[in-house]
């Protein structure tokens, strides 16, 4: 660090004029240890940030201190042989794709980039990916970003290190425990270091493309294709719109023009190939299916992975953008009555189980007619992007019911009782 005593460090008496902000950048997990126990004796909550590529995502917080883990960003152990890698929370995200690219080899769940839809640098962390927890299309085959998440070195909000998982897929030594720190936001530890699993990349892909769908239809074909043994690992639907623009990857598909549906199916290219083209008779009462491969393949999902259409950059990018989990099969009609009773546009991920929503802006997101309709099916939704006084005004993640909020704040409190940590970034009021 570079100061000896963390609390000056975190808290000079003249602050930044450019941010107003005061920003401590620790070099490893006893720095971090010492910032937050600063933290807790001057009752001053901080902000933990990596490269704050998703700062724009949650609740804004009340604190003028930034935890910065930018510099710990070094790759511990790559073991491509044994499909496992440990990295620092700070480390690019992108530096370590490449790395493990360079070894055919990928993380199975797609992590989402969520530069392109928040406008921001393309320079997102490994903490911040387990953090978010966002995964994309392969999530239906593969599960989600804690599936995949072995061990963490973390700090708690008592200033204290823990270990839990390990090294190996074999060894349980607390592997529940640090499941929870994916999704938490930056709420529950600082992590500092972690281990996840990594799989080959596979060696071909096929994409069927269904043209001219509804939405209720394509969620019939998803569902279809899913539930036949040809192991898809994607299944999708973008609407035909006439607010968007063409997104790179689906241009080409005639989108947004016309509805397409697409359907992925990966591996050897002699199975691809010949699973792609089952699949396609199969699903022929739908319509007749173009088959993409490989790099054309790989463009459309890394679109729809993205949600490219609704990027800051393009015709919605003043709109807010909802991120709704529903049951599959409710999918198509959910997102068709959204489209329909606030004049927005939707796509659909997880064979109708995600939905991508961006609304024509209003004070409150529309949130009350959003989640209305997703509490009736049994769903939950995340206002992914918004402007900071929505954000103010407006419950960014789904409000929990009794029990269930009970039990949140009891497993929050039993890693960070002074919420110290990203206070209020989950909990819209609670940084007051």
């Amino acid at each position: 660090m570079a100061a000896t005593n963390p609390a000056t460090a975190i808290w000079p008496q003249e602050k930044p004029e450019t941010q107003g902000v005061d920003t401590l950048k620790v070099r490893d997990a006893k720095d971090v240890e010492q910032v937050v126990r600063a933290a807790i004796a001057s009752e001053q909550p901080l902000e933990i940030i990596g490269h704050g590529s998703r700062r724009l995502i949650g609740q804004p917080m009340a604190t003028n201190a930034l935890l910065d883990l930018s510099a710990l960003n070094a790759v511990a152990a790559y073991e491509p042989n044994e499909l496992i890698i440990t990295v620092q929370a700070g480390a690019p995200l992108a530096d370590v794709l490449s790395l493990i690219d360079s070894k055919n080899q990928q993380f199975a769940f797609e992590p989402i980039d969520t530069a392109p839809l928040l406008g921001t640098p393309g320079v997102g962390t490994i903490g911040g990916m387990i953090g978010a927890g966002l995964a994309g299309p392969r999530r239906i085959k593969a599960g989600g970003a804690r599936d995949h998440l072995l061990g963490a070195h973390a700090v708690s909000g008592f200033g204290d290190s823990f270990k839990a998982g390990g090294r190996v897929v074999k060894n349980v030594t607390g592997y529940d425990l640090c499941k929870l720190l994916a999704g938490s936001w930056g709420t529950l530890a600082v992590m500092t270091e972690v281990t996840l699993k990594v799989m080959p990349r596979p060696e071909s892909e096929r994409t069927l493309v269904l043209r001219g769908l509804d939405d209720v239809t394509a969620n019939k074909a998803m569902t279809a294709a899913l539930g036949s043994p040809f192991d898809v690992s994607g299944a999708a639907h973008v609407p035909n719109s006439a607010f968007r623009a063409a997104a790179d990857g689906l241009r080409d598909l005639g989108s947004p023009q016309q509805a397409v549906t697409l359907l992925r199916l990966e591996g050897i290219t002699a199975s691809a190939a010949h699973r792609a083209a089952a699949l396609g008779k199969a699903l022929s009462p739908f319509g007749t299916a173009q088959i993409i491969e490989d790099a054309a393949s790989i463009a459309a999902w890394t679109s729809v992975r993205d949600i490219r259409p609704f990027a800051a950059d393009g015709a919605l990018g003043a709109w807010p953008v909802w991120r709704i989990v529903c049951p599959p099969a409710s999918g198509g009609t959910l997102g068709q009555a959204l489209s329909r009773d606030t004049g927005g546009d939707v796509i659909y991920d997880w064979g109708g189980g995600l939905i991508w929503a961006a609304l024509p802006p209003r004070p409150d997101a529309q949130a009350a007619l959003v989640r209305a309709r997703v509490n009736a099916v049994g769903g939950h939704a995340t206002l992914l992007r918004a402007s900071e006084q929505v954000r103010r005004d407006v419950d960014v993640f789904h409000p929990q019911q009794g029990g269930l909020a009970a039990l949140a704040e009891r497993v929050r409190h039993s890693f960070d009782p002074k919420s110290i940590l990203n206070r209020g970034r989950m909990i819209r009021g609670f940084a007051a």
